[in-house]
């Protein structure tokens, strides 16, 4: 039981979610459960940009203030940010304000507008790399795998900025294309019910 946390109601749960208050809701309501909605994997795709180089904590903790400033990551909308955007979100002192991060986001908008145009939507193209199992190893004991270098290759390819296999890996373990809870958390199971019976888009 080493690599568990024990919640408030005794039940075990992955350990890094009892490292600060704010993870425990984020753990049990959203982490892992697969998702479908272009906004949120959009959404989740930027924040994990954000990301590279600071805590998660830092940024879960700035994520509304994040969605204020992005239109609620309206990827339609951000494509067509210019200057004054730009300078909007540097001079905005409750989100990470990192030029080149902020310049990725809305670079991504745009290159995610044309995947919709050609794959139909985003959630379509993103689980086509849903990894298969015999590619991961044990629950939390790696950070890319071979279908996040693949992702994140094709990303790269189709000019997505600020995103590498690692930062791919932490966006499906959030967003359901892998079950990656604790064998002892008790969200394990529900959450891989819940990808038993989601509906892949195609």
């Amino acid at each position: 039981m080493s690599d568990v946390f024990v919640g408030p109601d005794g039940d075990p749960r992955c350990r890094w979610c009892g490292s600060a208050p704010e993870f425990l809701e984020y753990h049990d309501r959203e982490w892992g459960f697969p998702v479908d909605d272009d906004t949120r994997l959009f959404e989740k795709l930027c924040l994990e940009s954000f990301q590279s180089g600071l805590s998660w904590r830092t940024i879960l903790n700035k994520r509304e203030d994040f969605r204020k400033a992005f239109h609620r990551f309206d990827f339609n909308i951000v494509a067509q940010y210019g200057k004054n955007d730009v300078d909007r979100l540097l001079a905005d002192a409750r989100i990470v304000r990192h030029p080149g991060k902020i310049s990725a986001v809305i670079n991504n908008a745009a290159r995610a507008v044309e995947m919709v145009k050609a794959e139909g939507s985003l959630a379509a193209f993103f689980w086509r790399f849903e990894p298969d199992p015999d590619e991961l190893g044990p629950p939390q004991s790696q950070s890319t795998c071979k279908s996040s270098v693949k992702l994140a290759r094709e990303l790269k390819e189709r000019g997505w900025k600020f995103l590498g296999p690692t930062t791919v890996y932490a966006f499906m373990q959030a967003m359901g294309l892998i079950n990656d809870h604790s064998e002892a958390c008790k969200l394990r199971a529900e959450v891989e019910r819940a990808k038993n019976n989601f509906t892949r888009p195609n």
